[in-house]
């Protein structure tokens, strides 16, 4: 019978350690936020928050996957789909004002009289 070498052995316990934890980073809850930020001049909004939020999730590819929104009319800034972690990051960036979670309101009439 032929034995593992202790390396080999230790390498593979790694191997799935590590790819368990990128699981598991990966299936973090995201939801959406909206983001205010500045309006640098000379800088076309939709750019800067692209910019921005590459400077967080590590590529402009990534940040254009998770903008759901650009606002660049009453506000600046823009929607994403992020993970608690990523907001934190995201509320550091030079630029960023507030970032919130998007609630949905329902109103509720009571006054109806049909």
């Amino acid at each position: 019978m032929k034995r593992f070498p202790v390396a080999f052995v230790v390498a593979s316990i790694l191997f799935f350690l590590s790819a368990s934890l990128s699981i598991s980073m990966a299936t973090e809850e995201a939801a959406v936020y909206i983001v205010y930020a500045e309006s640098p001049e000379g800088v076309k909004p939709e750019a800067f928050n692209i910019r921005t939020l590459a400077a967080v999730l590590g590529s402009e590819k990534r940040a254009k996957d998770a903008v759901i929104h650009h606002y660049t009319h009453a506000a600046r800034g823009f929607a994403a789909k992020l993970t608690a972690q990523q907001v934190e990051e995201l509320r550091k960036q030079p630029g960023v004002l507030l970032v919130l979670p998007d609630v949905i309101y329902h109103l509720h009439r009571t006054d109806v009289h049909v």
